[in-house]
């Protein structure tokens, strides 16, 4: 099954082994950096790519192995 684009609080808290409360506040912060580059966020859910990023930095190279 492919992964979805937008990650959910529960994502979050099972990749990172955080608390909801917790979750929600990286998400927010994540939100507010993604805001004030221009993008369009959702509340309540973060870009995937952008999570991966921050987290791991990972990039689309990265993930390919290339």
């Amino acid at each position: 099954m492919a992964k979805k684009f937008l990650m959910t609080a529960e994502e979050v808290m099972d990749e990172l082994g955080v608390s909801r409360a917790f979750a929600y506040k990286l998400m927010q912060k994540m939100n507010k950096e993604l805001a004030e580059k221009g993008f369009t966020v959702i509340n309540g859910k973060v870009s995937r790519k952008y999570f991966e990023e921050q987290f791991y930095g990972m990039t689309e190279t990265n993930q390919k192995g290339v």
